[in-house]
């Protein structure tokens, strides 16, 4: 599978094991950013992920910040992105079959690395379930823009 990772300062670390883990998983993998753990802004490279996942570049992603939140809110901003906030093994798999999210947004403030793993593990590997899920994504994406 080819994966875009990417997030900020506060998720740096979780990030670069999640990297190496993925990629020792046999995936494909870009790391967007950031380079190090100094203070950025996860706008930056938030934006460019979730365009590439957009154009079609990248399967899925995974984002980190220190909430979450942030990152999740600038990936969400795109018509084909579907980025879950997971801070729980049962949301990233339900995340995936009845909302059939794309990205997984991490809050690495709130969760150990073990969990972050286990999660994207999780994420990766549950399929959408489609049936009476599929007619509710597709009412997600503005129709006018």
């Amino acid at each position: 599978m080819k994966i875009a990772i990417g997030g900020d300062h506060a998720g740096f670390e979780y990030k670069n094991v999640i990297l190496d883990y993925l990629k020792e998983k046999g995936h494909e993998v870009k790391d967007f950013g950031p380079e190090t753990d100094e203070s950025c802004d996860y706008p930056d490279y938030i934006h460019p992920l979730a365009q590439a996942i957009e154009k079609g570049e990248f399967d899925k992603g995974v984002i980190i910040c220190g909430s979450g939140v942030g990152v999740m809110l600038v990936a969400n901003k795109y018509q084909s992105i579907r980025a879950a906030l997971c801070w729980r093994k049962e949301i990233a798999e339900l995340s995936r079959q009845h909302n059939n999210a794309n990205v997984i947004a991490l809050p690495a403030r709130f969760i150990s690395v073990e969990d972050a793993i286990s999660f994207v593990d999780t994420f990766l590997n549950t399929e959408f379930e489609g049936g009476r899920h599929e007619r509710r994504v597709e009412k997600i994406s503005r129709k006018d823009a």
